[in-house]
């Protein structure tokens, strides 16, 4: 596109070079900033003219929203950018607009989860207001078990201390996300993909099999019109966005908005599998332009799916994950992601940072992706040696 790449990451330099080494391959110019005003000053500082703000990742959309806006270029509401990413405002936001949620209470502290709780009914979820990857949400079933809450996670995804829970109703039914792009206040709903579980019990993570959803699926039309309906609510006028349901007899009911690409598998299979250009088409909707995704077919040639092999068994030492070339020379698996080396301690599986093996997959349609992922299934076992009792 001819256009220079000033990168602004909201992490730390020293913490960034450990853990992704060559974050600023590429970067015309990369700055480090958590706040507003800090970014502009540095931007101030920079070279380049800056023509789009994009954002690339959940903890750095509300700072580009602000950022775009400061700036006068093309962007999304400023005035909800908190209320797109902070999940306590996110329901707020939601209630005051008369979109289907569950039942929720803001606390500020652990003792108060078993109040809301009762307030609100089991069974409950508790989740981080600002969180992502699943990482801190707690099933609570009952009574007891609100009694008994504690906090496992002090920390977010992003690394931020978290300080407030959102507890709310647990909705029973089937879980979507639900992945678009906008233009100027135009909304079109590129794919769907549905978190399916192994059986019917609650739970508070829910990758297990995710499935590409065909737009004959009997609930894709309500689902499509509510997303729409959660788009222009939260201010969503450009860009890509990614947004999380469930759907049941009573209807469909928001459990996240995020203005941004989706993670995991969709875009690498969009950009080798079909016409989209998801990187390409961002960029115009924040210089201001009409994407082609809005207008084109999508031209899929292949349906898309995803797996999550978790240890179940307990925390113990890995010793062999088995099946894992059998896995990746199979028909069909276009990636796999090892979380976990042979002599690496394994927790259990309880959000995207202890998964030991995922799979990204491909197939001519729906059956065949569903029979790949549970052909990956039978193929894998964990051999880990558990955790001694401590005395």
């Amino acid at each position: 596109m001819g256009l220079g790449i000033v990168s602004l990451f909201t992490g730390e330099p020293g913490d960034l070079g450990r853990t992704w080494p060559d974050h600023t391959k590429g970067d015309d110019a990369s700055l480090y900033a958590t706040e507003a005003g800090e970014a502009l000053a540095a931007l101030a500082g920079v070279d380049h003219e800056i023509r789009a703000v994009v954002p690339c990742s959940e903890s750095g959309v509300h700072l580009a929203s602000v950022i775009a806006h400061e700036l006068g270029l093309p962007g999304n509401d400023v005035e909800l950018a908190r209320a797109r990413h902070d999940k306590a405002l996110m329901r707020d936001h939601a209630a005051k607009s008369g979109l289907r949620i569950p039942a929720y209470r803001l606390v500020r502290d652990p003792s108060e989860v078993a109040a809301a709780a009762d307030a609100i009914g089991y069974p409950v979820i508790v989740k981080q207001c600002q969180g992502a990857g699943s990482i801190g949400a707690t099933l609570v079933p009952d009574a007891a078990s609100a009694a008994a809450f504690q906090v496992v996670d002090e920390r977010n995804f992003f690394g931020w201390t978290v300080d407030a829970w959102l507890v709310e109703e647990y909705i029973r039914g089937r879980e979507f996300a639900v992945n678009a792009f906008s233009s100027d206040g135009d909304h079109r709903v590129i794919d769907m993909w549905e978190y399916r579980r192994p059986d019917d019990r609650d739970y508070d993570f829910p990758l297990w099999d995710n499935v590409q959803a065909v737009p004959e699926d009997p609930d894709w039309a309500r689902i499509e019109e509510y997303v729409v309906q959660v788009l222009t609510a939260f201010g969503v006028r450009r860009g890509p966005s990614h947004t999380e349901v469930k759907v049941n007899r009573d209807g469909v009911f928001l459990m996240e908005v995020a203005a941004r690409l989706p993670g995991g598998p969709a875009t690498d299979q969009w950009a080798e599998f079909t016409d989209i250009r998801p990187f390409h088409d961002t960029i115009e909707c924040y210089l201001g332009r009409r994407p082609a995704v809005m207008d084109q077919p999508v031209n899929s040639r292949a349906m898309f799916g995803a797996i999550a092999i978790h240890n179940e068994a307990g925390p113990g030492t890995l010793v062999a994950m088995h099946g894992l070339e059998q896995v990746r020379n199979h028909p069909g698996v276009d990636k796999v992601l090892v979380g976990y080396a042979p002599g690496d301690h394994v927790p259990l599986t309880r959000d995207i940072m202890s998964i030991p093996l995922g799979a990204w997959v491909s197939g001519p349609d729906q059956e065949s992706v569903v029979r790949v992922l549970a052909e990956i299934r039978s193929m894998v076992e964990l051999e880990i040696t558990p955790d001694q009792p401590t005395v």
